[in-house]
């Protein structure tokens, strides 16, 4: 976690909470005491409202509040619709990071835009059809953050079944289907798979550099890398 995000954090569980310790504190946001001693130290020290000392607890006394995010009606509902297209469509870890922005982003609007973001006028319904992923989606996006390669097994639209080692580079949801770009070590080229027919997904401790020809923007620079990702992108792989 960025310092930055820490200090937020912080602040947002002495909102919460009429005294908080530094130990309780360093528990929630998985850091060492001393380094929220550390930090509400730095805050009070730069004129942040909070009281108390260590081994008693620290309030943030009322009225503090940060600066309004600066935001204009449209820029609120594409947040909000973003956030909640996300909400519906990927994984639940990913589904659950973006119901925490929703709340961040709600606690800091100026009333008016607060409103406007309550009335709920732009939605994205749950109830509706996608294609089933038996795969860790999250452990994939991980894989993809960590350059760290991939083993699975996959089923082509012809019910041929194959085994891959697979450099994970991009993945794209085009309704019902999420599919996944990367560069395949075993046909030494970019590939495209949909993520409902993989399967035993590992991920492995081996790494991956950006090497020249094997990246993200290789792909989609590629004449047809944009069609594999888009029109063309829930398509199987090709053998």
């Amino acid at each position: 976690m960025r310092r930055a995000d820490r200090l937020f954090e912080i602040l947002q569980i002495l909102r919460r909470r009429k005294t908080a310790r530094a130990a309780d504190i360093a528990e929630i946001l998985e850091v060492s005491p001393r380094t929220i001693y550390r930090d509400i130290s730095d805050m009070i020290a730069r004129g942040v409202p909070i009281e108390g000392e260590a081994g008693v607890g620290y309030i943030l006394r009322p009225g503090f509040d940060l600066p309004p995010l600066m935001f204009n009606e449209e820029q609120v509902e594409a947040l909000l619709l973003g956030a909640r297209i996300v909400q519906s469509w990927a994984d639940p870890e990913l589904a659950e990071a973006a119901a925490d922005v929703i709340a961040k982003v709600r606690q800091v609007l100026p009333d008016a835009l607060g409103r406007r973001m309550d009335a709920l006028t732009l939605w994205a319904p749950a109830d509706h059809h996608r294609e089933p992923i038996a795969i860790d989606q999250a452990g994939l996006r991980r894989a993809m953050r960590d350059q760290r390669k991939i083993r699975f097994g996959y089923r082509d639209a012809g019910g041929r079944v194959s085994e891959r080692l697979v450099r994970p580079l991009v993945m794209a949801f085009y309704g019902p289907v999420w599919v996944l770009a990367g560069w395949c070590e075993d046909r030494d080229a970019f590939r495209v798979f949909r993520l409902d027919r993989m399967t035993d997904l590992t991920i492995l401790d081996e790494r991956f550099r950006a090497e020249p020809g094997k990246t993200a923007f290789d792909f989609l620079k590629q004449d047809g890398g944009r069609r594999a990702t888009g029109t063309s992108g829930a398509r199987d792989a090709r053998p």
